[in-house]
């Protein structure tokens, strides 16, 4: 028998949240181990249960689900995140994406693709609701345009792909290295690297190109 795929539930909305759990529990290969109405309480319960994946609200007391997910990426935490929304804004769907999200479902539809979207997400795949598919050829439209204005970002090495979407991330050279197991001089030596293969030049030029252009990043 497989393993069961571990869920922590968090909706600030009592009967919401019900409807979910009585679909999810439809599935055997599907466990709730955890579940909450509050942010904070999801992140410290995340920590003890230690789920495979969160189904997140975006809007809830105490942490929101973004603010989740940047804690999330920040410390090196193993559960992949599906947010359940009723925010269909591009501005969103992309922080969410550039968050490390890997399901994005609207709460109108989530009836019909919560549990197509856990399976997918279990297995190392994106989800997106289909009403909302537009939102990823943008996103994909707008990582085309930004290889076409900058070249160079053909060049860079799968490595240096990386830490440039951490630094878009916010990321200091020391969590960098922290989190790929790398000393501090390689990561800045992979960012001058980086920096000459873009044309960029001076100290803060890589940070502000990273930054300005994190939602065109796109993996």
């Amino acid at each position: 028998m497989k393993k069961q795929i571990t869920l922590l539930l968090a909706d600030d909305h009592p009967v919401y949240r019900d409807g979910l759990r009585q679909i999810i529990c439809t599935d055997p290969a599907l466990k709730i181990v955890a579940e909450t109405g509050n942010g904070a309480e999801a992140l410290r319960l995340a920590r003890e249960s230690k789920p495979d994946i969160l189904v997140l609200d975006m809007d809830m007391p105490g942490l929101s689900g973004l603010e989740i997910a940047r804690t999330r990426q920040r410390g090196q935490l193993s559960f992949e995140i599906i947010f359940v929304t009723m925010y269909r804004e591009e501005d969103m769907f992309n922080e969410a994406m550039d968050l490390g999200a890997k399901g994005y479902v609207l709460k109108e539809s989530a009836a019909a693709d919560i549990l197509q979207s856990i399976h997918a997400v279990a297995v190392g795949q994106h989800y997106i609701s289909p009403a909302i598919s537009g939102l990823i050829l943008n996103r994909g439209a707008r990582a085309a345009a930004l290889r076409e204005e900058k070249p160079g970002l053909e060049s860079l090495t799968p490595a240096e792909q990386r830490i440039l979407k951490l630094i878009a991330s916010d990321k200091t050279s020391k969590e960098i290295a922290d989190g790929l197991g790398l000393s501090p001089r390689t990561v800045e030596n992979h960012r001058a690297n980086i920096s000459a293969k873009l044309g960029l030049q001076g100290s803060h030029s890589l940070l502000k190109f990273a930054f300005e252009n994190r939602h065109r990043l796109a993996d």
